[in-house]
């Protein structure tokens, strides 16, 4: 597995992971034809920052070797009221987790951005859609 796979797999198996009476339904990119909400739906990136020279190392290498996950987490409800639901399960599954990475060193997940439920439509039939985006980064162990 490549490293940013792991690091989309980590965030991704978190989401999964959620407790509750229903599992949490983790979409990686795509909704399939004929699903319906609840679910999350994960658009990823991955930035490699250029590298930077802590104050106490004499290393000129500067090499990128620090990771940034974005995650922009589609929390998709029947109205509001189950988009906000799915939010607060995503927030109490990721927020100030630090996941395990083989070979990296791991920071809290961090909230960036968010938005209120947006109403669509466009099927003919309401859902409501809130954009969460959280980081992840992580450093060589």
């Amino acid at each position: 597995m490549s490293i940013i796979q792991a690091h989309a797999q980590a965030l991704l198996d978190l989401l999964a992971a959620a407790p509750g009476t229903v599992p949490l339904v983790v979409l990686d990119g795509a909704v399939p034809a004929g699903r319906t909400p609840p679910y999350v739906l994960a658009y990823l990136t991955v930035r490699t920052p250029s590298g930077e020279m802590p104050a106490d190392s004499t290393s000129l290498d500067m090499d990128s070797d620090r990771i940034v996950l974005t995650a922009y987490l589609h929390c998709v409800g029947g109205n509001a009221a189950a988009a906000r639901a799915v939010a607060g399960r995503v927030r109490g599954q990721l927020l100030n987790v630090v996941p395990v990475i083989a070979g990296r060193e791991c920071w809290p997940i961090r909230q960036d951005d968010g938005q209120p439920p947006q109403r669509d439509e466009t099927t003919g039939v309401l859902v409501m859609d809130q954009v969460d985006v959280y980081r992840l980064e992580t450093l060589p162990a």
